[in-house]
This record gives C-alpha cells, structure tokens and sequence, in this order.
C-alpha cells in the first residue's frame, strides 16, 4: 500500500491516518484549531507498567514560570505528581504540591468565600470587605512595632477581598456552565456535553475540569492521568478504542485553547509500551472495531514513545528544523535506538527535554542551564537539536 495514505499530518506532527489518538482529536477539534497546531515526537524508551518513571514535568514546569491565579498545579491523583508516574526528584518543591482536581465540583471548591456571597451580590460582598480593610488598616496604623505582622494582616485581607470579588460566583470555575465547553444550546456547538462530564468513567470530567482551570489562568499546569491503557489482552479493539477515547480528551483541550484563545501545550506520555506478533482479532471479540489490525500481545518498553502537541492561536507553531520534529529514532525491528540522544533511554532527562520545550516556546530556554544545573541535556548545539519548536508568545 502507499506510504502516502497511511500518514496524517493534520496537526503538523504525522499521525498513522488510522491512528486511535488522531480519530479522537480530529472529533473534537475543528479544522481551523487544526491548521494552528504542531508537535515533536520523542524516541524514548519508558519501564513497563511502574509508577517509578520519573516522568511528570509539571514542577519543572512551574519552576519554569507556569503560575496560576489559584494556584501552581493540579492534578487528577492525590499524588506527589498530580498523577500516577512520578516527578523527577530534583524536580519536586513540597510548596507546589499539585491539588487534585478530577470532577468540576474541586475545581469550584478551590475557593471557598463563605456565606457572605450567598447573602450578597460578589460586588456588595467585595465592598463589604473592602470597609474591613479600610477599617483594620485604621487600627494597624496605630501599631508602632511588628511590621511583619502588619503586612501579613493587611495581605489577608487584601487577598480576601480579591477572592471574593473575583471568584464570588462559584460557575467562573465551573466547567458545566461554561458554554465554550458544553455548548450554547445549537447542535455541535458543545467539545463535552453535560452528560459527558457526568459518564461513569471518570476521564472526560476530569479533562474538562483541568482544562478549565489551566486555560483560564486559575492553574499554572495540570496533570490528567487515565488508567487502563495496558491493554494487551490478546485483542486490538480494546486498545483501538481506548485510544480514541483518550483522543478526544487531547482534542477537547485544544478546541477549548481555541475557543479561549490562549496557548497550549500538551505532553502525552505512559509507563512503557506494548507490541504485536501481527495476530488477527479473534472472530469471537470485536473484529469490526479493531480495524483491521493485528492483536496487542504485551508489554513492551523498548518501543516507547512521548510526543507533545502545541496550539498557537497566532498560527501553527514553526519547527526550529525539520529534522527536530523527531527526536531520536527506532531501528529496523522497531525498537528505540538508546543511544541516539540524551533522552532515549532516561526518563529523568525525557522530563527535562519537555521542560526545555515548553521554555522554548516563551523564548527563555537561555535560562533552562541555570534553573536546572544538573540537567543531562547538553550543551549548544547539542541542546539545541532537541528543540522541536521556535518561540510563539
């Protein structure tokens, strides 16, 4: 068959054209949210099945320069990480410990401003506070000494203020009344219905609440773990639909970048990989959603993956070169090559990779060497061959 129609290159980075993630993100996304994106894949090997790959970027990230208004981080497991791979130990700070947000009533807890807005309007609630304010710095000027004490008083109560003013009406966190996410009313105008959020399984909620807060300002970066993606029981289907299902999370959060209009960064990883023997479905499983492909037999690591997509709503993202939209490469059997780059076989250092992308698009990856001293990456042209993409804001 020809190469030509098993490759899609919709969103910059090709995809297999029958490819699980690519249906799904094609579902969600429009084609002018597609024609903005772009995306660098990395040959990489990951251990199977293991929440010790010190995978999860996100404190690098932070220290980066990612804040939120609410808060640093967020994840969808009470984790270290947020998630269910690890941090990079020289990554993590205990004060930006990620709050676990996976249904869209923690992301409307995140602020909590007592009965004072359910008795008032958030504007008379912030003019109420803003008299105590003026009231208690009426009574710290009489103070002669502490200073300190003062001006954690005052920040109290100046932040309060803000809270309320701001976040008094619990729907500007809620992603179920937010129509950019469940639609105005007219058919198709909704990335998640109401009864999409609500599903049994967990995976669209909380994709819908993280992106939320991340796209808006309330969070700085956010991690959305699904599970039961070690799929290889002896079928395709299986996996074929759990990858369109994960599909869609990715597209709902690119088509929600475009209808905010804000930037956004998306790292796909996983614990390891899986392989096939070229075994058909059986007749007795599910043969019309396999699609025709051989069955997932098991794991395995040596033919990993990580890839991330990038939405500029300025236009698609520019490639640094050509060649660096793939970092690294497989051999003939399929296997990653690990000794290509510093990041083909160290999941620390694949970590650090994504961290120099994501300060690549802001312009700053000068500074990646002096905030991560220890880094693996190298140095001048050896770091910047693993720059896949040129500044966007």
């Amino acid at each position: 068959p020809s190469l030509a129609n098993q490759v899609n290159s919709d969103l910059g980075l090709a995809f297999h054209s029958d490819s699980g993630f690519l249906r799904g993100i094609l579902d969600k996304t429009s084609a002018a949210t597609r024609a903005n994106i772009n995306g660098v894949v990395a040959c990489a090997r990951s251990a199977n099945d293991t929440q010790n790959n010190p995978h999860n970027p996100m404190y690098g990230i932070a220290r980066a320069g990612a804040e939120g208004d609410l808060t640093s981080l967020v994840g969808s497991r009470n984790t270290t990480s947020g998630g269910r791979s690890m941090a990079p130990s020289d990554m993590i700070d205990p004060t930006l410990r990620p709050t676990k947000v996976d249904r869209p009533s923690d992301a409307t807890g995140m602020v909590d401003t007592g009965k004072l807005v359910s008795l008032l309007s958030s504007d008379d609630a912030a003019r109420v506070m803003r008299s105590i304010q003026s009231v208690s710095d009426h009574k710290l000027a009489r103070m002669t000494d502490q200073q300190t004490i003062k001006d954690l008083v005052r920040c109290g109560y100046v932040n309060t203020t803000s809270l309320v003013s701001r976040y008094g009406d619990p729907t500007v966190l809620d992603p179920v009344q937010d129509q950019n996410i469940i639609g105005n009313g007219t058919a198709g105008s909704e990335i998640f219905t109401a009864n999409d959020i609500n599903r049994g399984d967990s995976r669209f909620r909380k994709t819908a609440s993280i992106m939320k807060l991340v796209l808006n300002g309330f969070a700085g970066a956010g991690t959305i773990e699904m599970g039961g993606y070690d799929y290889h029981d002896s079928t395709r289907s299986t996996g074929e639909i759990r990858d369109f299902l994960a599909g869609q999370c990715m597209g709902a959060i690119l088509e929600y970048a475009a209808r905010v209009g804000r930037p956004v960064m998306l790292y796909v990883f996983s614990d390891g990989g899986v392989a096939s023997n070229g075994e058909a479905e059986p007749a007795d499983e599910n043969p019309a959603e396999a699609r025709g492909k051989p069955i997932w037999k098991g794991d395995n690591a040596a033919r990993s993956a990580s890839f991330f997509l990038v939405y500029n709503p300025s236009g698609r993202p520019q490639l640094t070169n050509a060649a660096n939209q793939q970092i690294g490469f497989f051999r003939p059997d399929g296997a990653v090559e690990t000794n290509a780059t510093p990041i083909s076989n160290n999941v620390n250092q694949l970590a650090q990779w994504v961290v120099l992308n994501y300060m690549a698009l802001h312009g700053n990856q000068g500074n990646f060497a002096s905030l991560f001293p220890n880094h693996g990456l190298g140095s001048g042209t050896a770091l910047d061959a693993l720059i896949g993409l040129q500044q966007i804001a």
